[in-house]
């Protein structure tokens, strides 16, 4: 599979490291529990979501990248 970097064209996706981009609930007010839960809690949604891609491989660069998971 190909991706598209916006740095450096089209690429190998084995190049790449990506997640999720992380939204921590409003009502985590603890600063312990948000990291706990911005570090291991993935929502892993169906459907478009956007991840941040990391050119591990190629430019060192994150970009933002737009995928569907369904």
């Amino acid at each position: 599979m190909k991706l598209h970097c916006p740095h450096c064209g089209p690429r190998s996706v084995e190049e790449f490291r990506h997640g999720e981009i992380p939204r921590v609930p409003d009502h985590l007010t603890d600063p312990a529990q948000r990291d706990l839960d911005r570090v291991w809690n993935r929502t892993n949604p169906q459907g478009p979501t956007t991840e941040a891609w990391f050119h591990e491989q190629g430019c060192h660069r994150w970009f933002h990248h737009e995928r569907d998971t369904s």
